[in-house]
């Protein structure tokens, strides 16, 4: 039997008082324990968070794990089991048969959607029963991709008609998922699945919240107006119906160098940042474009660790400054080298300490497979 506690007054007496009332049990909610994993890009998107994604997926026990911002603007390279796949929706949890949900913060092509299944179960990744969309996530109709393709171009965008579906969800005349007779089998009503009905069995759930495109592309905090149109941060994950209290490590990752896909100048002069990008590979997994490339931005870096609340931090594409032989970042708009990959690791791990990052939680990576 639940209990609540009242104030009350005696007439005759005149004295107040508490005492405590027994209510029915069916009055309550059964909590659920919620844990949540968040990772977030904290440069422009293309840093290797599906790696991230894959590896922790993999490693951990989750219950979910979910994608919370973006559209098909966006990809994640994925390498498993020896073979590449790219991404574009359906979040990695799908690769070991965690149940996987593309939440409410997205937008969803409904035709990519089904060619991601279709890619993934032709490459050996079953799917059935693992993916879901919650059934309040905004729908990319084909007059969203058709407007991106005519007026993006100014600001760089892909023109998959991520920034038209999200302008039509705020305005009040979007297309919800559940309006999509196809989409049916595959809707979640997220609210139900985080927190169990009166009377309902209590889950224990820790969720996976994966990332799209970077801090730097965020709507509020990126270099508008060259930026996304969804929320790209650590608090974007919780607009999925999720409470701050859920919130248990954030991992940021970023790259050891820096790169930008748009139409706005980014790559300096100098023959060491096309070689940044023919050694990385740094083409855009969705639309194919060649990145610019540069030095790491440490002001850039620092701000994003803040506003995320990064308690991981993994730098990718260690390989590629090694193969160049030359170690640098931008500091206060002032290029700084470095004689040695130690001694920019070195460096990084001053910098960090007094954002809160242990030197063990800081990982320098160089493999497309894991951390």
């Amino acid at each position: 039997m639940q209990r609540s506690i009242s104030f009350v007054s005696s007439s005759k007496s005149g004295s107040a008082g508490w005492r405590i009332a027994a209510l029915p049990a069916h009055c309550y909610h059964e909590v659920a324990m919620l844990k949540m994993d968040v990772i977030v890009d904290l440069q422009y998107g293309d840093c290797g968070k599906g790696k991230i994604s894959h590896y922790l997926s993999n490693k951990n026990s989750y219950t979910h794990v979910l994608r919370y911002n973006g559209g098909c603007n966006a990809g994640h390279t994925i390498f498993h089991k020896g073979k590449k796949f790219v991404t574009h929706h359906i979040p990695a949890g799908v690769f070991f048969g965690v149940k996987s949900v593309i939440g409410s913060g997205c937008v969803l092509d409904p035709d990519q959607f089904f060619r991601e299944i279709k890619m993934l179960e032709e490459g050996g990744v079953r799917t059935k029963g693992k993916i879901f969309i919650a059934e309040n996530t905004h729908v990319i109709t084909d007059a969203h991709k058709a407007e991106d393709k005519q007026k993006g171009g100014k600001i760089g965008t892909t023109g998959r008609g991520n920034g038209p579906a999200y302008r039509d969800k705020y305005g009040r005349t979007g297309v919800r998922a559940s309006e999509i007779k196809k989409l049916k089998p595959y809707l979640l009503d997220m609210y139900r699945e985080w927190y169990p009905p009166a009377g309902g069995v209590k889950k224990n759930l820790t969720i996976l919240a994966e990332g799209a495109q970077g801090f730097g592309l965020d709507i509020d905090w990126g270099d508008y107006p060259f930026v996304t149109s969804s929320h790209c941060t650590t608090a974007g994950a919780l607009l999925n119906g999720l409470p701050a209290s859920a919130i248990r490590d954030v991992w940021g990752v970023a790259k050891i160098y820096e790169t930008y896909v748009g139409s706005k100048k980014f790559q300096p002069k100098g023959d060491v940042f096309n070689k940044m990008g023919d050694i990385g590979e740094e083409f855009g997994s969705t639309t194919g474009r060649r990145r610019q490339c540069n030095w790491m931005n440490m002001q850039t870096l620092e701000r994003a660790v803040r506003v995320n609340g990064v308690t991981h931090l993994v730098f990718n594409k260690m390989d590629v400054l090694r193969e160049i032989g030359q170690w640098a970042v931008v500091d206060n708009k002032k290029v700084v080298t470095f004689v040695s990959e130690k001694a920019m690791k070195d460096f990084l791990g001053k910098r960090l300490a007094p954002l809160g990052l242990k030197k063990n939680r800081i990982f320098f990576s160089e493999h497309k497979d894991r951390i």
